[in-house]
């Protein structure tokens, strides 16, 4: 396993071999980490938020918001095109103007050539994939990577300090996650949803779950396919996800849908809408505002 990076911190609490962003704006710290449900290795990136490791913040535990492929989120130089989320700027400048509260970010890379394979949560004819190991995902991240970071970090406790999200396939196992695991997230970030993988099983799945996240960004641009019939396909079930999630008690206050007009599928569209996604799942005080099933932008 490479990585650029090769700064080890000086924090005590984090175990050898620990590596820092050297481009990242903050404190982005890297972790080899081998997965014992997978049998695989790859890094967590943890951003801590300004004044982490200040002494009169040593008592202080922080909300946690997990993301997949956490290669593009932080640092250009990870990023399969070049092209990063501005997760840490954007989370610097959203803590500092006192938009949201202090929170640990944690990047869970994606495991490169099996990526398909571990997003994957059902099988599928389009794209072939027949030995998907999604179904397992939520073991990594729950029996796995949670405690991880939870031993190394102050992490806030319970569902309301606790978020997960992705885009893409990123996105699709982050909704199958929250819909076999209710009750362990409070925050979810679903970008530009794979929802059309396994003929949309995932759409189906969804309806008969009963316990979602107390807040839920979901969003898609209106040209991801760069084919009208297929932008409008994917436009379309987004649309549905929506449906069934208000139609499960997540009023507008709680969810927040954004059709992002010609935006395509893309690390810069999400990069765009990440300032959105993270105040209003964050935010502190009233839950967001506006911006309910049917809101378009």
């Amino acid at each position: 396993m490479e990585e650029t990076q090769n700064n080890k911190t000086d924090s005590a609490t984090t175990p050898a071999g620990v590596m820092r962003g050297e481009t990242a704006t903050g404190d982005l710290r890297i972790h080899p980490f081998h997965s014992r449900i997978y049998g695989n290795d790859r890094f967590l990136r943890v951003w801590l938020p300004p004044g982490y490791d200040d002494a009169q913040n040593a008592a202080r535990h922080y909300p946690v918001l997990y993301l997949n492929d956490g290669q593009n989120l932080f640092e250009p130089a990870t990023s399969f095109n070049g092209v990063e989320w501005q997760v840490d700027e954007t989370a610097d400048r959203l803590i500092r103007e006192q938009m949201i509260p202090p929170l640990i970010i944690v990047g869970i890379d994606n495991a490169g050539k099996d990526r398909v394979r571990e997003y994957m949560p059902h099988r599928s004819f389009q794209p072939m994939m027949l030995r998907v190991q999604g179904t397992r995902y939520p073991s990594l991240l729950i029996k796995e990577v949670m405690p991880f970071v939870e031993h190394h970090y102050r992490v806030a406790p319970g569902a309301r300090n606790t978020g997960l999200g992705g885009s893409s396939l990123g996105a699709l196992i982050a909704l199958y996650t929250v819909a076999v695991s209710p009750g362990i997230f409070g925050r979810l970030l679903l970008e530009s949803p794979s929802l059309w993988a396994a003929n949309r099983q995932i759409v189906r799945q969804s309806r008969t779950v009963r316990r979602w996240p107390e807040r839920v960004f979901l969003a898609t641009g209106s040209a991801e396919a760069g084919r009208p019939d297929r932008d409008r396909s994917m436009v379309d079930d987004v649309q549905e996800l929506a449906a069934i999630l208000h139609r499960s008690g997540l009023e507008s206050r709680r969810l927040r849908l954004m059709v992002d007009q010609g935006a395509s599928h893309h690390e810069s569209a999400w990069a765009r809408r990440f300032p959105d996604a993270l105040s209003f799942l964050f935010a502190e005080g009233e839950l967001g505002s506006g911006g309910g099933p049917e809101s378009v932008s």
